[in-house]
C-alpha cells in the first residue's frame, strides 16, 4: 500500500502541470473541438434544426457552387476583404510612421488613434456609422450646408460596400500599434548612414524601414485578411445584407441559414468552404514569405 501510494504521489508531481491546464482542456473540447468537428459532419447533410436529418451526401456543397446568390456572397466577400485589408494596413502604417518621431503631445495621438480600434467592433458604433451615412445623417446634412445633394449611401450599391469597408479600415490601431512597435526597433544608425550617403526620407522609408518591418506586415496581412473574410457586425447591423445583396458576406449568409431559417447544415457546409478558403490563403502567404519578408536572423 506504501509504495502505491508513493507511486500516485510521484504521478501526481511528475504531471501536476497537465492537472492545472485541465480546465482549459475541457472547455476546448466542448466548446471549440466538438462544434468544429460536428459541423463538419453536418456539412454533409441537410440538418434542420427543428426537423433532424433526412439526408447525407454532398448536396450542401453541389448547392454552394450551383447557387448564384451564395457565389455572389462569396465574391462580395472577396470584393471587401480585397479592399479593407490593403487600405486599413496602408494608413496604418502611415499613421505609425508619423507616430514614431518625437512630436508634442505624441502619446496623447497614439492613445486617440488606438481609441477605434476598441470600440470599431461594437453594435453601438454600427448603429452611429449607419446614423452618419442614412438618406438624412450627419454627412449629407454636412453636404447639405455647400447647397450639394448628398447620395443615398446605404441604399446605392455602388456606395453601401464601401461604407462598410470604411468601419474596418477605421480600426486600424490595433495594427498602427504593431507597426509602430516594429519601426521603434529599427536601428537610428541606419537612417543615419543612409542620410550620409544622400538617401531622402521616401528612399530610406522603401529601403530600409519596409523590408526591415516585412515580418510584422505579414503578420497584419495575415490576421487583417482573416479578420476581414469574418466580419459580420457591419453588414448585419448596418445594411442588414442590402441593398439586393451588395452587402451580404458569407458571414452574414451563414447567419441567416443557421438562424433565420434553421438549415444548419448549409450554414455548416458554407462555414467549411470559407474556412478553406481562408486556409489556402494563409499558406500561399506562407509560402510567399521567402520571396519578400525579410527576417534579421537569416544567414546571408
Amino acid at each position: 500500500m506504501e509504495n502505491g501510494g508513493k507511486r500516485v504521489n510521484h504521478f501526481f508531481r511528475e504531471n501536476r502541470g497537465f492537472f492545472f491546464i485541465l480546465p482549459w482542456l475541457f472547455g476546448f473540447i466542448l466548446f471549440k473541438g466538438y462544434p468544429f468537428l460536428s459541423s463538419l459532419f453536418y456539412s454533409f447533410t441537410d440538418f434542420h434544426l427543428f426537423e433532424g436529418i433526412h439526408r447525407i451526401g454532398l448536396q450542401n456543397y453541389q448547392e454552394i457552387f450551383r447557387n448564384k446568390k451564395i457565389l455572389a456572397a462569396f465574391a462580395t466577400t472577396f470584393r471587401y476583404a480585397f479592399m479593407t485589408v490593403p487600405l486599413k494596413l496602408c494608413f496604418a502604417l502611415f499613421v505609425a510612421y508619423i507616430l514614431n518621431f518625437q512630436l508634442k503631445g505624441v502619446k496623447l495621438f497614439r492613445t486617440a488613434y488606438y481609441i477605434p480600434s476598441i470600440l470599431g467592433g461594437s453594435v453601438a458604433i454600427s448603429v452611429l456609422w449607419k446614423a452618419i451615412f442614412k438618406d438624412n445623417g450627419i454627412i449629407n446634412l454636412f453636404l447639405s450646408f455647400f447647397g450639394v445633394q448628398g447620395p443615398n449611401w446605404l441604399a446605392n450599391k455602388g456606395t453601401a460596400l464601401f461604407i462598410i469597408c470604411l468601419l474596418r479600415v477605421w480600426q486600424f490601431g490595433s495594427s498602427m500599434v504593431i507597426f509602430l512597435a516594429a519601426l521603434k526597433s529599427v536601428s537610428p544608425d541606419l537612417y543615419e548612414a543612409a542620410s550620409l550617403d544622400g538617401a531622402g526620407k521616401w528612399r530610406q522609408f522603401f529601403s530600409i524601414t519596409v523590408p526591415l518591418i516585412t515580418p510584422v506586415i505579414f503578420y497584419n496581412l495575415v490576421t487583417q485578411l482573416v479578420q476581414a473574410f469574418q466580419e459580420f457586425n457591419g453588414p448585419y447591423i448596418i445594411t442588414q445584407g442590402g441593398p439586393r445583396g451588395a452587402t451580404t458576406l458569407v458571414s452574414l449568409l451563414i447567419y441567416n441559414n443557421a438562424f433565420k431559417k434553421y438549415e444548419m447544415g448549409m450554414a455548416s457546409a458554407e462555414a467549411w468552404v470559407l474556412f478553406l478558403i481562408l486556409l489556402l490563403f494563409t499558406l500561399i502567404l506562407q509560402r510567399s514569405q521567402k520571396h519578400w519578408v525579410y527576417y534579421s536572423d537569416e544567414e546571408v
